[in-house]
């Protein structure tokens, strides 16, 4: 075999290690599902889920192993009434790491009620951008789901690094959106299938009118997380900024899916972060967070007194 030959193939090796973005975890429940259904069923489910995410690749860009994107599914299921057909819950988890720290800040604690799909063991997980439909629709709604949330946490990780660095991503779930499955019982893509869904999520961070998220977004992770090991006061300083235009959006939009969104799993953090500071910004930290992040506003004025 040819020098040159074994140097294409160590090449081609290389970028296979090193071009995917994801490094997901995938757990599948079915503690629902009765015994009519081979449990070994939802290993290979798992398994084929783990694969999905973690050797398509996403996006253009070449990622290092300890550039992947840290995120977790969790897929409950339980029988629909027929056969290969579930209903199910999905918890998705992603989180990006902060500049001279080994803290994992949260970007998504998400939990998708409204999913249905159609799986057989062995079935290939198929996913064209360019025809997000196949010819069973609830069979395409499984991979359909998975990859929007796999283009929405590029998206969130993209914009925590860069100012409408993730608009790429967000255009690309918007497409499964627009494309999604349709019909038997299929639900989550559509403006009218509630206030809180896959439809609203990703339309209010592609509407212009909310682009101010986008700002906030990356001025919590950039400009006040990453700053907070070299310059703590700096920090909190911008943290503060991204509270206030916060507050403004909740003011000008109340009840968009994306505010409420954006505070899950962030009260502990913003916490930690304003314990040690100044009295006078501890108490405009709780007047604000009290407003706009409304379900933990005890908890806000009884750690930040």
């Amino acid at each position: 075999m040819s020098k040159v030959y074994l140097t294409v193939i160590a090449a081609t090796l290389a970028f296979s290690t090193y071009a995917q973005e994801l490094n997901a975890r995938v757990t599948v429940m079915a503690n629902q599902v009765g015994n009519a259904v081979n449990r070994s069923t939802f290993t290979t489910l798992q398994n084929a889920l783990m694969n999905f995410l973690n050797n398509r690749k996403w996006t253009s860009d070449v990622f290092a192993p300890n550039e992947k994107i840290q995120c977790n599914f969790l897929l409950t299921i339980e029988p629909a009434g027929e056969t290969n057909v579930y209903n199910a819950s999905l918890t998705v988890q992603s989180g990006r790491p902060v500049f001279n720290s080994s803290y994992i800040c949260p970007l998504i604690n998400y939990k998708d009620d409204n999913i249905k799909f159609k799986y057989v063991e062995f079935q290939q997980l198929d996913f064209n951008d360019k025809r997000v439909t196949g010819p069973d629709e609830l069979a395409s709604n499984l991979t359909a789901v998975f990859a929007y949330y796999a283009y929405m946490i590029l998206g969130f990780d993209y914009a925590s690094f860069s100012m409408h660095g993730g608009d790429a991503n967000f255009q690309k779930a918007l497409n499964v959106v627009n494309n999604a499955p349709d019909g038997r019982g299929i639900s989550g893509w559509k403006a009218f299938d509630g206030l809180r869904n896959r439809y609203w999520l990703v339309e209010n961070m592609t509407n212009s009118r909310y682009a101010i998220m986008h700002d906030i977004y990356y001025g919590y992770y950039r400009q006040a997380f990453d700053k907070l090991v070299e310059d703590e006061k700096e920090a909190r300083n911008a943290m503060l900024a991204v509270l206030r235009k916060m507050q403004t959006y909740s003011t000008d939009n109340p009840n968009t899916m994306i505010g409420q969104f954006f505070f899950q799993g962030k009260s502990d953090e913003l916490i930690n972060i304003f314990k040690k500071a100044p009295q006078p910004d501890k108490a405009a930290a709780v007047e604000i967070l009290s407003k706009i992040d409304i379900s933990n506003s005890s908890k806000y004025k009884e750690q930040l007194k």
